[in-house]
This record gives C-alpha cells, sequence and structure tokens, in this order.
C-alpha cells in the first residue's frame, strides 16, 4: 500500500486550541474514510447552492482535489471538515461568477448578430455600428458593459480581468477615442486636442 502523508490549513476564523487533539497525518486508508464520512454531506450542500447536480459533482472534485494538494500542518478531522465546506463555498461562487460571464458574453453575441442581421434603419445607425467596429476590441466591450449593459466597473472589471480602479480611466480613453472617429465622419462636436 502506499503511505501518502497529507496536512491542511486551519480555516480562517477557526483556532486550534491549545491541548486540543490533533489528528495524524492522513494515509490513503484514513483519506477514504474521511472522504466516505464527508463527501455525501458536501455533495448535497454544493447541490443545494447550485441546483445542479453535474456541477455539485464537478465542484465536489475540485474541492478535494484541493484538499489532497494542501500541506500545511496536521489538524483534526473537523478542521478539515471545516476546509474542505469553505473551499467548495469559494468554488461554488467561483461556478457562479464564470457562469454569469458566461452569459454576459452569449447575450453579447447574440445582440451582435442581431445587429448584423438586421439591416440599419438609417444612415446615421451605420454610420455609427461601422464607428463601433473601428474601436478596438476592449475598447468595445468597456463601451458596451458600461452603456449598454449597464454595469458597475467593479463588474466591468472583473469581466474584462482588469482592476476596478484601471476601468475609469480605460472607459475615458474609449469614449475619447469615439468621440474622435465620430468626429472624422462629421458626427457630434469638434475634438480639440
Amino acid at each position: 500500500m502506499i503511505q501518502h502523508t497529507m496536512t491542511f490549513p486551519v480555516p480562517d476564523g477557526l483556532e486550534v486550541r491549545a491541548g486540543a487533539e490533533r489528528s495524524e497525518p492522513m494515509d490513503e486508508v484514513r483519506f477514504e474514510a474521511f472522504y466516505r464520512r464527508t463527501s455525501p454531506s458536501l455533495w448535497s450542500y454544493i447541490h443545494r447552492l447550485t441546483g445542479d447536480v453535474a456541477a455539485a459533482d464537478d465542484i465536489l472534485q475540485k474541492a478535494f482535489i484541493r484538499f489532497l494538494t494542501a500541506s500545511p500542518a496536521p489538524v483534526t478531522d473537523e478542521h478539515r471538515r471545516r476546509w474542505l465546506f469553505k473551499t467548495a463555498t469559494n468554488l461554488t461562487f467561483d461556478h457562479f461568477r464564470q457562469a454569469k460571464r458566461e452569459s454576459r458574453r452569449a447575450e453579447a453575441i447574440a445582440a451582435r448578430d442581431a445587429l448584423r442581421s438586421t439591416a440599419p434603419r438609417n444612415p446615421a445607425q451605420q454610420d455609427m455600428m461601422d464607428t463601433f467596429r473601428q474601436l478596438k476590441p476592449r475598447e468595445r466591450a468597456l463601451l458596451w458593459l458600461a452603456h449598454v449593459e449597464e454595469e458597475a466597473h467593479e463588474d466591468i472589471g472583473e469581466a474584462l480581468g482588469v482592476k476596478r480602479a484601471s476601468v475609469k480611466v480605460l472607459l475615458f480613453r474609449a469614449r475619447r477615442r469615439l468621440v474622435e472617429l465620430l468626429a472624422t465622419k462629421g458626427i457630434g462636436p469638434e475634438v480639440k486636442r
């Protein structure tokens, strides 16, 4: 039998009291027993949060993978269980954030396709669509999320992978670039340099 020694972090807010019982490092047999005791309730918890069997299975697996790759000092099985629940909670929130980003991307693609499939109502609308396409992809995303989707700077930053503080500056530059492009077509006020 292969012997593995595994140890796990103490979750934030938990303290191991002086004289508290510490368990031995886990080997394969201890891990299997711990998994059998812990996984059903952890899976149920994740399933209740997500409402999705497949997501619960995936998150449970990811939580135990993180559990197996963690390496701080040994603690009790109860601490390990709490650590797993905290990890699963964080993974579930990550799952929701990813689903939200994917939903936004799908909506943006659908909106773009709808704009492409419908003929413009007037030449000004066509000019605006052509001008918008001349912007860099990040500028288009910033303007779309801020002014069409009306997202907060924090959400825009998360969607685009930039810091919240950077969004304001990047959005200002994107607006300025759009105004410049429109001005070259004689639309809007002249841009002073």
